[in-house]
């Protein structure tokens, strides 16, 4: 067995009164001899992602136990996407990501754990996470908690976004608000995360590809009890990997796994959130992987299996034809991905796919029979995004659109505006002061774009803005423009009026204002100030947060934890 870090705690003369206390957690002499391995995880009562995960995380700790180990359980924070939507707690929302990536290596620094397991489900939990895996660099597994089944409505299986956008359908006078919670209060559902390849979803994608989970494991739905028997052998596959040393993390996150990482987003028309949060992983592992590189990624990878917003299939339906890997080895056989990179058990992922079965044809379709030759989502350029923005194109009916600007400068006032209807057929809607900085927090915008949508204008307006949306966004909605209005990027510049042309087929979105004129707003142009001072958690985010697309990441990336020799007696 390779030497652990344990050992600094555990053994030694000094260590004496280290014993005594964890005898005082229960411990035997014997457990207190095992690898620790530290098993942090999201559970509470904050939404239905979160208070799914106590049972997988018993059977992981059961995996660790059985498999040599001695498991310690701690936990972190969860933050609702759903429950932050439309109001100022969403700007917590995306900070919350860096909370639980600093938490988990403050628990496993300080204890000096020799392993980890962490397991969550909600949207920020998930990268969250991985980034302290990969942060710590020592043996890991991640486990998703799994998706909700669908809920049914009047006996049919309906998406709850659906209850986001009947919101608009009332606004519109084509429902009644008693229709509306009649049928929010009436849909049969189960915990679990959203179910659809929404942000949460993607994430479980992801976190297979990069060999971080066990491939076939984030599509289980939470309340399946063969998310059981998955954790506990998967950490008992963990404790073989901390025998043998590895892989660790930082040899499974390479610049070829996260080309394969993008590529599965691209392939299963996932999350936009993706643009934030695989550039966040790769810069733990000091790999500098941009919004450009997705871009590249994007623009290569066929669209190949329809999943919810862009399509009619959920994540419980990619399970029942083979998960995850079904799409993975499609896309491996039509030459897509880079079969040397590591699975989570240090096959390479040729080797672990070797006995996939084909796609379905329904639910995943071959590369040769894509839904389009190039990937769900698309990074956009142009002069009113110079460092780059992203669209999810496979949600978006219309590619092409051209309009006059309706500005504001806060989402709560597009919010309103949507609500009342005061905008019109061709507008774009551009909303800024939402970027990672200005916000601070890069605020999500499903209520105002599920909102337009519900009313019957998501081909008919575009939606532009520095901040950020859920999985679950449909439409012309292009976010993360980059620079941030805060940092004085074009979109500080835009006035009502101005044009503004989006092409995801060209890659592009332009301002077309003369740039005489963009000069003069320029030198006339002074950052907003806040209504409120900051102070606390968002102050600091502030501080230190960098661009999107860099990832809004918050530290300098790839920490080098050092190695400390185990006194002698």
């Amino acid at each position: 067995m390779v030497d652990r870090r344990s050992r600094i705690v555990t053994t030694g003369l000094h260590r004496t009164i280290h014993r005594w206390q964890l005898r005082a957690t229960g411990l035997t002499d014997a457990a207190i001899e095992r690898p620790f391995v530290g098993v942090a995880h999201t559970y509470g009562e904050v939404s239905p992602c979160s208070q799914s995960l106590q049972p997988q995380v018993a059977a992981a700790k059961v995996g660790v136990e059985v498999g040599g180990g001695t498991a310690r359980e701690f936990s972190t924070i969860s933050v609702s996407d759903l429950l932050t939507q439309a109001h100022e707690g969403m700007r917590f929302s995306l900070m919350s990501r860096e909370a639980i990536a600093d938490s988990v290596e403050i628990v496993m620094r300080a204890q000096n754990y020799d392993a980890l397991v962490g397991v969550g489900a909600c949207d920020k939990t998930i990268p969250g996470l991985l980034m302290a895996i990969v942060r710590l660099n020592v043996p890991s597994l991640f486990l998703h908690g799994g998706t909700m089944l669908l809920p049914f409505w009047q006996g049919k299986e309906t998406n709850p976004l659906g209850v986001l956008e009947a919101v608009g359908k009332v606004q519109a006078g084509e429902m009644s608000e008693a229709e509306l919670e009649d049928f929010a209060r009436h849909m049969t559902s189960t915990l679990g995360s959203c179910p659809g390849q929404f942000s949460s979803g993607t994430g479980g994608a992801y976190a297979e590809t990069l060999g971080l989970a066990p491939l076939g494991s984030a599509t289980i739905p939470a309340p399946y009890s063969q998310r059981q028997a998955v954790a506990r052998s998967a950490a008992e596959q963990l404790m073989v990997n901390l025998e043998r040393g590895g892989p660790l993390p930082r040899e499974l996150v390479t610049r070829r796994s996260l080309e394969n990482a993008a590529a599965v987003v691209a392939a299963t028309g996932g999350s936009t959130n993706a643009a934030l949060h695989l550039p966040a992983i790769a810069h733990e592992a000091g790999v500098e992987f941009t919004l450009t590189d997705l871009g590249e990624v994007f623009a290569r990878t066929p669209y190949i299996a329809a999943l919810a917003p862009g399509g009619p299939y959920v994540p419980h339906h990619l399970h029942q034809v083979g998960g995850t890997p079904v799409v993975l080895k499609a896309l491996l056989d039509g030459g897509y991905l880079h079969g040397d990179a590591l699975s989570f058990d240090g096959r390479t992922l040729a080797e672990a796919l070797a006995d996939t079965p084909a796609p379905d044809g329904e639910v995943v379709r071959p590369t040769a029979d894509p839904i389009s030759a190039s990937g769900g989502l698309v990074v956009l350029r142009g002069s009113l995004a110079p460092d780059g923005a992203v669209i999810k194109v496979s949600a978006a009916a219309v590619r092409q659109f051209e309009g006059a600007a309706r500005v504001f400068d806060t989402e709560q006032d597009a919010f309103r505006a949507v609500r009342r209807r005061q905008y019109t057929e061709g507008d774009v809607i551009v909303i800024r002061n939402e970027g990672p900085r200005g916000g601070p927090g890069m605020r999500e915008m499903l209520s105002t774009t599920s909102a337009i949508v519900g009313q019957g204008m998501g081909d008919k307006v575009a939606l532009v803005t520095d901040g950020r949306f859920s999985g679950g966004t449909r439409g012309l909605c292009v976010g993360h423009v980059c620079p941030e209005a805060a940092d004085g990027g074009p979109i500080a510049l835009v006035r009502d009026g101005d044009r503004i042309r989006i092409d995801a087929d060209a890659g592009t979105v332009d301002l077309l204002v003369d740039e005489a004129e963009l000069a003069r707003r320029r030198d006339a142009w002074k950052p907003p100030e806040r209504p409120v001072p900051l102070a606390g958690a968002a102050e600091k985010y502030a501080r230190l947060v960098r661009p999107a697309h860099q990832g809004a990441v918050t530290h300098s990336g790839a920490l080098v934890w050092p190695e400390e020799l185990v006194e002698e007696t």
